[in-house]
């Protein structure tokens, strides 16, 4: 799904399920709740905590999925084009990087 598609359909669906956009400040807190929620499984299933039996049921990737919809509302509600940026980083991550990973002696 391009990235402009993703921007929208998250806009779609405030405006239609829920009711408005919350302020920057609150989907930041709601941003930083979710990347916890993701920072907990990958802690305890792929670290060295161990996992609980109630967190055996939490699906990274629906986590992930809140993280990616919460970061869209807030790239909709401040006018950030996500295409656009991701191209622009993209690009500069390519010329900074182009050889310095592979030229990176702990990487090989």
């Amino acid at each position: 799904m391009p990235v402009k598609t993703l921007q929208q359909q998250v806009d779609t669906w405030i405006k239609e399920y829920g009711v408005r956009y919350f302020n920057e400040l609150t989907n930041m807190a709601i941003l930083t709740e979710e990347v916890g929620e993701v920072a907990r499984i990958m802690a305890r299933r792929y670290g060295e905590q161990s996992e609980k039996v109630s967190d055996k049921q939490k699906d990274l990737g629906e986590e992930l999925a809140d993280v990616l919809f919460v970061l869209t509302a807030i790239a909709n509600q401040t006018g950030v084009d996500l295409q656009a940026a991701w191209d622009k980083k993209m690009q500069i991550r390519t010329k900074r990087d182009e050889e310095r990973h592979r030229n990176n002696e702990k990487l090989q």
